[in-house]
């Protein structure tokens, strides 16, 4: 890594590298508040501020999201543009090694020496998880050498990412063995540890099920059988309900960094029409004609159902009623105007936005979508129950343990409607109707289960699809889902089914100002990304680092 992140501070930590598209430029070569010197419970808030920061829209997500065609943009993202100069990469690579791993290996060896063996186990799995996400983007990291600037080791070599997750998973087993340990420990965790409040047997639950996801994202290079069925058999060891969710809070004060579009001066984050016409059951390629419950608390409509799009006076490109949009890869002449005040934003769910309860909330030349209208504190999901019962679902349907795939998958959509409520109850929003149990739930839940008993030929397909439903806004894992599954299925701008002679149809009757809705012009011209590149900053400030890789056709080690 570059000699400029030689020091971090934890200010910078706490502040959690909130959204940018650009790379971060702190002066921090200066070290006026060595971490070094400050205990485990000043270092601890940071680094998981970090954590949820880094992974949210706003940040890694403004990739990944866009990738996985649950939003869209016009920036870098759009029609996978994202380079190794674009600053994008820099927003997960810089504050994870220049500051989390630096300040995580701190703990580790201070609180270690200590016999603090809590806050060093609660460093290790954050550690094991960072270093997971990087090696899932990037491929080969610097690892071994990675975290040595304190040692005069500027230079760190990328290690094979292959050899990476081994070291993980026996870090994870050092994580749980310090976390274990019956010694008395002069100092614990408390308050300070904003993710667990020091609930020590929360944390062990967290890396039982970053093992568990591990294993399931190398199922098709490496016989995990084994090492699986050892964890199943104690299944009250790894996150067993939604109360365990490994998850960063945010709040009024520090909000989810996704919610920054409500009060920007220029909203710049759409919803993917993709998403929106799968969840509204449009889509050909599955669950038509199923309409999922969860829309209301995804996305927020600005405009009512029968009003026109005359807040912002600019044409639109895709409408359907009041939900309003730009596709992915668009070269339509109306996809780069500004619809301020009657784009469809982020909902409740994912970063703490409104509940769409249908009453829009534009106006013509006023801006009623501002920063006090949510509470933005939804947390960043990184684990969640919901997920580990998709990945036992997954690991049943490829035949890698026995089981029963539907249970489980009945089980993990079910929690997936827990997860929404606990997530609204978070924000601290009163009146948005409880979605778990209701009628529409039911009802959804009862259509895709008979989905999934008449298309056996799509078990893993619905798995992984509603396994993407259900993870919108932590977009990390969703895009390693969909390279090593290839599912779900995804918008692809150059396919003559999708988009018939390089065009797309919006809703032909959707826009009651455009009545047919004209077909769109659509392209991309790079390949579908198999990883991120490098960020160029690194190659250049690090000797030991390899040339540039090409994207779409880089695979990390997992991938088929």
């Amino acid at each position: 890594m570059s000699i400029k992140f030689k020091y971090i501070l934890p200010l910078i930590l706490a502040a959690g590298f909130v959204g940018s598209c650009s790379k971060s430029t702190f002066d921090i070569n200066t070290d006026p508040n060595n971490p070094s010197t400050l205990p485990a419970k000043n270092l601890l808030p940071g680094i998981e501020s970090t954590l949820g920061s880094v992974n949210a829209i706003g940040n890694i997500g403004d990739i990944t999201e866009v990738y996985m065609h649950r939003i869209s943009v016009r920036e870098d993202p759009n029609a996978y543009g994202v380079t190794g100069n674009s600053g994008y990469v820099d927003n997960m690579w810089d504050p994870y090694y220049a500051g989390l791993l630096t300040n995580a290996n701190i703990i580790i060896s201070k609180s270690t020496a200590a016999g603090n063996f809590k806050y060093s186990g609660i460093a290790k799995v954050i550690k094991a998880y960072a270093f997971s996400q990087l090696v899932d983007l990037f491929g080969d990291i610097p690892y071994a050498e990675a975290t040595k600037l304190t040692d005069g080791n500027l230079n760190p070599k990328f290690d094979d990412d292959a050899t990476i997750y081994p070291s993980l998973l026996a870090l994870l087993d050092q994580a749980i063995a310090d976390l274990n340990n019956t010694a008395a420990n002069p100092s614990s965790p408390g308050a300070d540890d904003v993710i667990y409040q020091g609930k020590v047997a929360n944390w062990v639950k967290a890396a039982n099920t970053l093992k568990l996801k591990l294993y399931t994202q190398e199922r098709r290079v490496t016989n995990v059988t084994a090492a699986v069925t050892a964890l199943l058999a104690s299944p009250a060891t790894l996150i067993a309900s939604t109360a365990d969710n490994f998850q960063v809070p945010f709040s009024k004060d520090n909000q989810n960094p996704g919610y920054g579009d409500y009060g920007a001066a220029q909203r710049t984050k759409y919803i993917s029409p993709w998403f929106y016409e799968t969840l509204m059951g449009y889509r050909p390629e599955i669950f038509t004609g199923i309409t999922d419950p969860r829309i209301p608390y995804y996305w927020f409509n600005q405009l009512k159902p029968g009003q026109t799009a005359t807040n912002d006076g600019n044409p639109t490109e895709y409408r359907d009623g009041p939900f309003l949009s730009i596709y992915f890869g668009s070269n339509g002449p109306n996809s780069g105007f500004a619809q301020q005040n009657s784009q469809t934003v982020l909902g409740i769910y994912p970063v703490g936005g409104k509940y769409d309860d249908k009453s829009g909330s534009g106006s013509t030349g006023t801006n009623k979508l501002n920063s006090a209208s949510a509470s933005g504190a939804a947390p960043m999901r990184l684990i969640t129950y919901a997920d580990r019962l998709f990945l036992e679902a997954e690991l049943i349907q490829t035949g890698v343990i026995a089981g029963d795939a539907r249970a489980k998958l009945l089980a993990a959509i079910t929690e997936a409607m827990k997860q929404v409520d606990a997530v609204v109850t978070k924000t601290g929003t009163a009146g948005v109707p409880v979605l778990a149990g209701s009628a529409g739930a039911t009802a959804y839940i009862t259509a895709i289960m008979n989905y999934y008993d008449a298309n056996p030929s799509k078990s893993l397909q619905i798995i992984m699809t509603q396994k993407w439903i259900s993870s919108f806004g932590s977009s990390v894992d969703a895009y390693t889902d969909y390279r090593r599954t290839g599912f779900p299925i995804i918008w692809d701008p150059n396919s003559n089914v999708m988009a018939p002679g390089g065009y797309a149809q919006p809703p032909i009757h959707g826009n009651p100002l455009v009545d047919p809705q004209l077909p769109v012009k659509v392209s991309a011209n790079r390949a579908f990304p198999l990883s991120l590149p490098w960020p160029n900053s690194e190659l250049v400030s690090n000797k030991n680092a390899p040339a540039q890789k090409q994207p779409s056709t880089y695979k990390v080690f997992w991938q088929p």
